[in-house]
């Protein structure tokens, strides 16, 4: 290990030595375990951000390419290492001992000579000089700094930087760590950074993905803290295993999104979709609402039920409230007669009904059926189970994003999933018990 002693009779010499001046080294060294707020003097979020990226783009564009190159994540821990060490300007410090082994790259050179990232590139142009065939280095080259930064393993960074004054000379300290480190010596000889291979192919079972960015050549193996790549809000907990979000009392939605504090006065609660299903009579948002009976009439009558076609257009969850303001629901439809009488009936409406409203985005209609992940099945709005069904073929095709059923006109009317923003027509469907109300008879 070469440390830089400052010496008055150096002179004009100075830059130029330390121009020339790099170091690579691996000790063992514990980084904090609590992530802390950045020291005076470190590194901003966007430097240590592009320093990262280089990493990790320069770690994808070895060659040959590597089977098991890991992709790094920033660690404060390390760059408050690295940081401490850059202010030490290439005089020793203590080295605490330990039993995480980490790994330094540094550079000593004339203030403003080069940027962070511009150092860091030449690390790694040190490759050109290293066959990994023959797992060395050119004869009088040095690669240290190169087959640390490449080290397959190694999958932590921090850096630091600090401006030093030697003598008349001001200097700049580039120090980077590395967790795990790398360059192992077997007999005295230096092993490969990396194996070779086909990227991503030899990626360990706990580091099973493999990051591919836009800019980067190859892949690097990643550890699958997500592989949902989603996140639940207000403290809401993924199951990494089916991607669905168990929300805390209070919020639902795909995310824990949406704050969910509806009280049914008449009526039952569905926490599932933060909603009412009313009792007979009762409508509105909170069940209510009195509904006085008779305000209109039926489109159809199936097997007792009345079915009600809207003539204006809505989203899922806005037509699901109307028809719930009127003390229905969205059609839910559970046998092939109701299915086929209303195909037949729709089909008709194409070219005879006149609509009032015409801001509906496709010809189809909404029914009550919806996809809920947190039960891996379509429920109706009751929060049945469907039993019956009558997608087209080929659907559902699109449960992450398309989670609401909509009839297709283009489908002769059987069900698609379909984005709940869409502006469809719906059908709202009346039970029995509520046209007995509508008809009090003599």
């Amino acid at each position: 290990m070469l440390w830089l002693e400052p010496s008055p009779g150096l002179g004009g010499l100075l830059p130029v030595l330390l121009a020339l001046l790099g170091i690579a080294r691996a000790e063992v060294w514990m980084p904090h375990p609590q992530e802390q707020a950045p020291v005076p003097g470190a590194l901003s979020r966007k430097e240590s951000f592009l320093l990262l990226s280089l990493h990790n783009r320069l770690r994808s564009r070895v060659h040959p390419p590597a089977a098991n190159m890991q992709r790094m994540d920033w660690s404060e821990s390390l760059a408050r290492l690295a940081q401490a060490r850059a202010a030490l300007c290439g005089t020793p410090g203590p080295s605490p001992a330990s039993a995480l082994h980490v790994g330094w790259n540094e550079q000593l050179q004339p203030a403003g000579l080069a940027s962070f990232a511009e150092v860091v590139s030449l690390w790694f142009a040190e490759g050109q000089r290293y066959s990994h065939a023959a797992a060395e280095c050119a004869h009088n080259a040095t690669c240290a700094r190169y087959t640390q930064l490449v080290w397959a393993t190694s999958s932590q960074l921090g850096c630091g930087r600090h401006l030093c004054s030697m003598g008349q000379a001001a200097v700049e300290a580039f120090v980077c760590a590395y967790s795990p480190g790398g360059n192992w010596e077997v007999n005295g000889k230096t092993i490969v950074p990396y194996k070779k291979g086909a990227w991503c192919s030899l990626c360990t079972a706990s580091v099973s993905g493999c990051f591919k960015a836009w800019d980067h050549a190859g892949g690097l193996c990643e550890v699958p803290r997500n592989p949902c790549r989603m996140s639940c809000r207000n403290h809401g907990h993924l199951n990494v295993s089916t991607c669905h979000c168990h929300c805390p009392p209070g919020y639902t939605g795909r995310y824990c999104q949406v704050r969910c504090s509806v009280q049914c006065v008449h009526g039952r609660f569905r926490e599932e979709e933060c909603s009412c299903v009313c009792d007979v009579g009762y409508g509105g948002a909170q069940c209510a609402t009195k509904v006085h009976f008779p305000f209109h009439t039926c489109d159809l009558r199936i097997d007792g039920d009345c079915f009600m076609v809207s003539s204006e257009a809505d989203t899922y969850y806005g037509a699901k409230l109307k028809c719930q303001r009127k003390g229905g629901l969205l059609a839910q439809i559970e046998s092939q007669k109701v299915q086929d009488i209303l195909a037949f009936y729709l089909g008709r409406l194409e070219t005879t009904n006149e609509v009032t409203d015409s801001d509906f985005e496709t010809r189809n209609f909404w029914i009550g059926l919806t996809y809920k992940t947190a039960k891996d099945s379509f429920r109706w709005t009751t929060g049945e189970h469907q039993a019956f069904t009558s997608f087209a073929f080929g659907q559902p095709d699109n449960q992450g994003f398309g989670n609401c059923v909509e009839l297709q006109a283009s489908a002769a009317f059987n069900w698609n999933d379909q984005r709940c923003k869409t502006r469809n027509r719906y059908i709202c469907q009346f039970a029995q018990e509520h046209i007995s109300r509508w008809d009090p008879g003599p």
